[in-house]
């Protein structure tokens, strides 16, 4: 079960104008399930993406790359779960480049105005047939509230679907973002999460958007990890219609710092939900680091000690075998790092206990204090580097006998 994190009701989830979404069973792996789902979007509205930095990149990545750098004018997306069409070659690129000019004929449009999304199974061929046979379905079932129903059909080996959304007012207008994202496993980000899909009907300039959207990855997406591993298929995805009436030119202006703020709200909801249902999880820890020189190094340490098996298998058991964490911290590779100014606190509840510092475990530490706040379902892990001024959050899980369970099944 996720750690405190329950998937939105379909009324809290505001529809975007210029945006609407169908979803249907098409069997892409597994029958009875909705594994297929089409984004159609209206004219005029901007699209920016990010996506893998995994060199083995699934074949839909490399489509969704060349389209959008083709400038096209971007009027759908569409998503299948089940098969990633990563590490398939040739065939992969058939199968996502046939998919987009399937769904081009049904709406209408050049294939090169759409981009295909796949995850699931790595080295399996996509059942491309199977997809385009319940593309019609999708397109009869388009509709703008249909936000809650895509959630659910994104998933994978995730237990809950994660969604978000706010509506706010920008200059007088009511401007609304929603989004959706999936993702449980294989989850180190190097731009993103596996899947992540935020629309909003704020305008807001080709450049600027991409723009907009890189620092919304760097604030949210990428600043999570459940196991340490980059997926093939990573990509998120930002969709502005302009249909607020609200449109921005300018990242200096008081509307792009608010659109900006409400939408790393978004994301960091969506992106911290998946640690929250992190495959095995059952606590959810932030590592906040702070006193670095810059917050790259911050995040160079709060991933080191994210990524630890051994940091991770300590929190699954409550057991207060911190020292791993100041080796952690220790082999992150940050130059010159002095670690008899390194402080460490474990904190839950409104609890801090301090762990360690100059170069130690503190005098005031006693384990049965640490096994306390290590038993709690979230965590916070503080680090002072002692060198600077910069901070920055890394979210991760605990690492359980489930996790394990889970991905040796995940094909069966």
């Amino acid at each position: 079960m996720p750690v405190n994190y329950r998937t939105p009701a379909a009324a809290d989830l505001w529809p975007v104008a210029g945006v609407r979404l169908g979803v249907t069973a098409a069997a892409i792996r597994k029958p009875d399930r909705h594994d297929l789902t089409v984004l159609a979007l209206d004219p005029g509205c901007r699209v920016a993406g990010v996506f893998t930095g995994n060199r083995f990149c699934a074949a839909p990545v490399h489509v969704c790359r060349r389209h959008l750098e083709l400038g096209s004018d971007v009027r759908a997306l569409v998503i299948n779960t089940g098969i990633a069409n990563a590490g398939t070659g040739e065939q992969g690129w058939f199968a996502a480049t046939e998919t987009c000019a399937a769904l081009g004929r049904l709406l209408a449009i050049d294939d090169r105005q759409v981009l295909p999304f796949s995850t699931g199974v790595i080295l399996e061929a996509l059942p491309v047939e199977r997809l385009i046979a319940g593309l019609p379905d999708c397109i009869a079932n388009l509709r703008a509230d249909n936000w809650h129903a895509a959630a659910h059909a994104i998933m994978t080996t995730d237990t809950v679907a994660k969604a978000a959304s706010r509506r706010f007012t920008i200059d007088g207008r009511s401007v609304t973002i929603t989004g959706i994202s999936k993702g449980a496993g294989m989850i180190r980000p190097n731009m993103a999460t596996m899947l992540g899909f935020i629309a909003t009907d704020a305008g807001i300039t080709a450049p600027l958007l991409q723009t907009l959207l890189r620092e919304t990855a760097d604030e949210s997406f990428n600043c999570i990890s459940v196991d340490g591993d980059t997926s093939t298929n990573d990509s998120f995805i930002l969709m502005a219609s302009g249909q607020s009436g609200i449109e921005i030119a300018d990242a200096s202006t008081r509307a792009y710092a608010q659109l900006r703020e409400a939408l790393i709200a978004v994301a960091s909801e969506l992106a911290q939900a998946i640690i929250r249902d992190g495959e095995g999880a059952s606590k959810f820890i932030t590592v906040a680091v702070e006193g670095g020189r810059d917050r790259q190094e911050c995040k160079q340490i709060g991933y080191a000690i994210a990524h630890s098996p051994l940091v991770k298998t300590a929190f699954f058991a409550s057991d207060p075998n911190l020292g791993r964490i100041l080796a952690a911290i220790g082999y992150a590779e940050v130059d010159a790092l002095a670690v008899d100014r390194v402080t460490v606190w474990l904190a839950s509840g409104g609890n801090e206990i301090l762990v360690a510092e100059k170069g130690g475990r503190a005098t005031s530490y006693r384990e049965e204090d640490g096994a306390r706040i290590m038993s709690a379902a979230e965590i916070v892990v503080r680090v002072d580097l002692g060198r600077g001024s910069a901070r920055a959050a890394v979210y991760t899980c605990d690492l359980s006998y489930e996790y394990v369970r889970i991905n040796a099944d995940y094909r069966s």
